[in-house]
């Protein structure tokens, strides 16, 4: 999915959509919101691409319960091309 896409999306739909991913689809999104966040420049783009990037974030901690972000970080050493 394009980050356009991820930002272009209602948030409601965005975070329903969320809840029902696999782990590597969630972990992809949380990948390329980070990229976008790198990239954007500050304002309403940028605060938009934050507050996409809690909802990934919320969803990560719910499906590892006390690991935080422990899951997406050992994802992505695990991705060669990232």
């Amino acid at each position: 999915m394009s980050t356009n896409s991820l930002v272009d999306e209602p948030v409601e739909d965005f975070a329903s959509r969320l809840e029902t991913v696999t782990d590597d689809e969630l972990f992809g999104t949380m990948n390329e919101l980070e990229k976008a966040s790198n990239a954007a420049e500050e304002g309403e783009a940028a605060e938009e691409i934050f507050s996409r990037i809690a909802l990934a974030e919320s969803e990560i901690e719910r499906r590892y319960p006390g690991r935080l972000l422990a899951p997406y970080r050992e994802w992505k050493q695990r991705q060669p091309l990232l």
